[in-house]
């Protein structure tokens, strides 16, 4: 066979680095935060580890779209989370308002980071054993995901530029903070998971409609916009712990009727 029909076999079509290019660019986007956050524009440091957050969003669905899931990928974008999930919204609390604290302040940072790894860790390990678990369960994380722990540990930057710094810049109530989000990425808890949602055909042009509303009122009131979000995601654990339990008890339910229809037979 010749040479140029190998090397050409061997190349990779662009379409399967798309998803693997959103990774990197999620990693950028968690050390450029980092970056403004040394220069103190908070604004643009939490901004960066959102849009870090809408490219982990989009690598792993354009990854199944395009069917270009490999192990590499999965491993880059367990870095790439580490990275702007774990180290950057730790880095940015720490410089905001935990540093008064001196190392407590550190060890509360600390904390988060490590327990964002071994949320990580945690999950990758759970990947293998999908087939395993029933559907259901596939709607639900096993505790707080690590983009929704970076939302949460950002919380009161955030709402400090709402209700202002009073409060919610208060070095001891943002490492305490820092030390529950900690603990809630690492939890058993099941929280949402919006991986698996299916919109109907009918639905789809309300749907874009609404995205576009979501859209401007971001643009207009961002602030308002993205701690009204971590609020309503932070009231709905609750909610997901009922639901869980809910199907849990449904799912023994059945269990255990299933030996009785079969003796009956």
């Amino acid at each position: 066979m010749p040479a140029w029909r190998n090397r050409r076999r061997r190349a990779l079509p662009v379409n399967s680095l798309i998803p693997n290019i959103l990774t990197v660019l999620a990693l950028c986007a968690g050390m450029t935060s980092i970056r403004f956050a040394l220069q103190e524009r908070w604004d643009l440091a939490v901004f960066a580890v959102v849009v870090a957050a809408v490219f982990d969003g989009l690598d792993g669905r354009m990854a199944r779209l395009l069917k270009g899931a490999t192990k590499f990928g999965a491993e880059l974008d367990s870095l790439s989370d580490f990275i702007a999930f774990g180290v950057a919204p730790g880095v940015i609390v720490y410089l905001w308002s935990t540093n008064e604290l001196g190392g407590i302040g550190w060890m509360a940072a600390l904390a988060y980071g490590t327990c964002c790894a071994l949320r990580l860790a945690r999950f990758n390990t759970a990947l293998e054993q999908e087939h395993d678990v029933p559907v259901w369960s596939k709607y639900f994380f096993t505790g707080v995901a690590a983009p929704a722990g970076a939302g949460f540990a950002l919380l009161p930057v955030v709402l400090s530029h709402v209700f202002g710094d009073t409060v919610f810049r208060a070095p001891l109530l943002s490492a305490i903070w820092l030390i529950v989000v900690a603990f809630l990425m690492i939890s058993r808890l099941p929280t949402y998971s919006f991986k698996l949602l299916r919109v109907r055909r009918d639905f789809v042009l309300p749907t874009l409609v609404l995205v576009g509303f979501a859209a401007a009122i971001l643009v207009s009131y961002p602030w308002i916009t993205l701690g009204t979000l971590g609020l309503a995601y932070l009231g709905s654990i609750p909610f997901s712990v009922m639901r869980h339990r809910r199907l849990v008890a449904n799912a023994k339910a059945a269990h255990e009727v299933q030996p009785a229809d079969k003796s009956v037979e």
